[in-house]
């Protein structure tokens, strides 16, 4: 993002509140995964420790879930692309448009 034109007060304010919103965001994944791949995985509670087959129940789990999460970011930053070039084309074409009738 692009905070060039607020103060330098403003400026560390916005990042600090972006910060927080990733840590939340983070918080947010990671409970998701204990979560979920605890009630998928996680089945006998005669001990304490995990059974071999929990655990990498848990490892597919997680990973499938990171995976997942990398797709999703991933596309949403192509979508974010594609929305920031189709702005910037149209101020482009609107400029053109301008010029042409000066």
């Amino acid at each position: 993002m692009d905070f060039s034109s607020l103060s330098s007060a403003e400026q560390v304010h916005m990042n600090k509140v972006i910060e927080k919103k990733q840590m939340q965001d983070f918080l947010r994944m990671y409970a998701n995964i204990v979560e979920r791949c605890f009630n998928t995985c996680c089945n006998d509670f005669t001990s304490k420790a995990l059974s071999s087959k929990e655990d990498q129940c848990v490892m597919n789990c997680t990973e499938k879930f990171l995976k997942h999460a990398e797709r999703v970011g991933t596309r949403f930053a192509e979508l974010n692309a594609g929305a920031s070039l189709d702005c910037l084309l149209a101020v482009h074409h609107a400029q053109e448009n301008s010029f042409q009738r000066q």
